[in-house]
């Protein structure tokens, strides 16, 4: 549940401060000393500045936290529009973060500046609030106090109480705690019950591909990686959002191996670690829909949610196995540690069935991402120049960075099977995220797609506006790119 809202738009007064116990002060870049003096406590940061040798300009640089002489605790920034919107993000969430780590009740933010600065800033503030002040799942005995109940906003007041970008932070929010929990806890099942109960709650269609009807289909793919676990509990879950006006109709695709042991080909226990987050794919699907959904965006979803697991067992699949996908295409096993290509193969074809303008896939896939890019960007692929654009317009507005790689054909070269249609991919490794995207466009039917590859799904201290190490990434590109879509 997400803190409350109190908007005011008159600004930040003495008597407001006083009875305020942790303050975010947000000043304009156009600001000078002389021209603050009537914002509360500017004493306070004059001293705290002095004390550290810095500048009030530096502030736009690191933001500076002190205590102020009623015992209230005060951290000041200055948000410069002029920047890139992560930019502005983080240094936004690195204000808020001290306040937020004495778990407040409450916390108030004073807005300067002109009225487009304090929108703006108001904005980018109130999602950074938003998405840390809850608490994920943990299961310790102490608990480390409870979640931010209510922002006290004042200096703009807005009519919708930043309702798209509370509907971002609910996304966001979700997907981190399906990712963060433990998979003794998500298991496909328990997942497919947890999608549900929040399609009734949504109004949401729902359609759950079993095993027993994706093996009567003929998906192959899906079901050589599921049939290694001891439950048949795997599923394709279809997910379908129809608002009103909706001129245009989006897939969304996601990954959800709910834990990876590597299968037959079994990771080492320093890279098994942390695989109950290789779902987050599915996770950020269903981020997005949530997000759209809630914000009434007119444009009709298709979520698609490949709900399995990667074991090991006397029936899991292995390698030299040939196996028969949903469309017929014929692949060689080279390494079942590659199964998210396999569940996503079936998962895209019947995605691609339904005529959608654009299917968005959403995977950790590949190590060599990692490889390429660390965990501060994620990388894409996508079937045009216009398509690439677009997914560029939305990291822009969105403040996720994502880096557009090559897909042309000659790399299937190395993918060409001497007893299939196609390999599944190679033990050379390489450019091996741009050889996974070549095997998946041959699911796609030709559709514009674009698939993102999660590498920035886990960065430590958090990324941009998330102050976890689980980040969400890939909700609030999502829910711009779709916003964009349905203003078309």
């Amino acid at each position: 549940m997400l803190a409350k809202l109190d908007q005011r738009r008159s600004a930040l007064t003495k008597a407001d401060a006083q009875r305020a116990r942790h303050l975010l002060v947000i000043l304009p870049k156009s600001g000078k000393s002389a021209e603050l003096r009537t914002v509360p406590f500017f004493d306070a940061l004059e001293a705290a500045l002095a004390r550290r040798g810095k500048k009030l300009a530096e502030l736009a640089k690191s933001p500076v936290t002190t205590d102020l002489a009623h015992g209230a605790l005060a951290s000041w920034v200055i948000d410069d529009p002029g920047r890139t919107l992560f930019e502005r993000q983080t240094l936004i969430r690195q204000a808020l973060k001290p306040l937020l780590a004495e778990h407040p009740p409450e916390i108030a933010i004073a807005l300067h500046g002109s009225a487009e600065a304090k929108a703006s800033s108001g904005a980018i503030a109130v999602y950074a609030a938003w998405v840390n002040g809850v608490r994920l799942p943990v299961h310790k005995k102490k608990k480390e106090g409870g979640p931010l109940g209510l922002i006290r906003i004042h200096g703009h007041e807005t009519r919708d109480g930043y309702a798209a970008m509370r509907a971002q932070a609910e996304g966001n929010v979700l997907c981190r705690e399906l990712t963060v929990l433990p998979p003794n806890e998500l298991t496909p099942a328990a997942y497919r019950e947890r999608i549900r109960r929040q399609a009734k709650a949504e109004r949401w269609s729902v359609d759950e591909l079993d095993m027993k009807r994706l093996r009567r289909m003929g998906a192959g793919a899906f079901v050589a990686v599921a049939k290694g676990s001891d439950v048949d509990d795997a599923a394709i879950v279809h997910i379908r959002y129809r608002p009103r006006g909706a001129r245009k109709k989006v897939a969304l695709v996601g990954k959800g191996i709910c834990f990876d042991t590597g299968g037959h080909n079994l990771k080492p226990a320093k890279y098994m670690a942390g695989m109950h987050e290789d779902m987050n794919g599915s996770a950020v699907a269903l981020g997005i829909l949530t997000a759209a959904s809630r914000a009434r965006l007119p444009v009709a979803i298709d979520c698609w949610l490949a709900l399995a697991q990667n074991h090991i067992s006397p029936r899991a699949y292995k390698q030299n196995d040939i196996v028969t996908a949903l469309n017929g295409t014929t692949i060689e096993i080279v390494h079942t540690d590659a199964e998210g290509r396999m569940v996503l193969a079936d998962t895209l074809t019947l995605a691609a069935r339904e005529k959608p303008d654009l299917v968005v896939g959403f995977a950790t896939l590949t190590g060599s991402m990692h490889v390429a890019l660390g965990d501060r960007y994620s990388g894409i692929f996508a079937t045009s120049d216009e398509v690439a654009r677009r997914a560029l317009d939305a990291a822009s507005a969105s403040g996720e960075r994502i880096c557009v790689f090559p897909m042309d054909d000659d790399y299937d070269e190395a993918l060409e099977s001497p007893v299939a249609d196609v390999k599944q991919c190679t033990l050379e490794g390489g450019a091996d995220h741009i050889l996974a995207a070549r095997l998946l466009k041959r699911f796609t039917e030709d559709r514009p797609w674009i698939h993102m590859d999660l590498s920035a799904s886990s960065t430590k201290g958090g990324l941009g506006a998330i102050g976890t190490d689980v980040t969400g990434f890939g909700v609030a590109w999502g829910y711009a790119l779709l916003a964009e879509i349905g203003r078309k």
